[in-house]
C-alpha cells in the first residue's frame, strides 16, 4: 500500500473542468499586527523573505510561521 504524496495532479487538456488557479502568496512586512488561528494576535518582527516569518506574541514568545501562511492574517 502506497501513501499518499502531497503533490499537485496535473490538468489534462481533455478535462471539462477548470485547472486549479494557485492562491497568492500572502506578504508581511517588519511591524505588521496580525493573527494567528491557535497563538492570538501578535506583531512581525522579522520576515525571512517569501519562506518565513517570525512573530511576536508578547511575553518573550516567538513563533516562526512558514509559507504559505494559511493560519495567518493581518489586523
Amino acid at each position: 500500500m502506497e501513501s499518499s504524496r502531497a503533490t499537485t495532479r496535473r490538468h489534462l487538456s481533455t478535462s471539462p473542468f477548470k485547472p486549479r488557479e494557485p492562491k497568492p502568496i500572502k506578504t508581511f512586512e517588519v511591524g505588521d499586527r496580525v493573527s494567528h488561528d491557535k497563538e492570538g494576535m501578535g506583531r512581525i518582527s522579522a520576515v525571512e523573505g517569501t519562506h518565513a516569518v517570525v512573530v511576536d506574541l508578547g511575553g518573550g514568545k516567538l513563533l516562526r510561521v512558514l509559507a504559505p501562511f494559511d493560519k495567518l492574517h493581518t489586523l
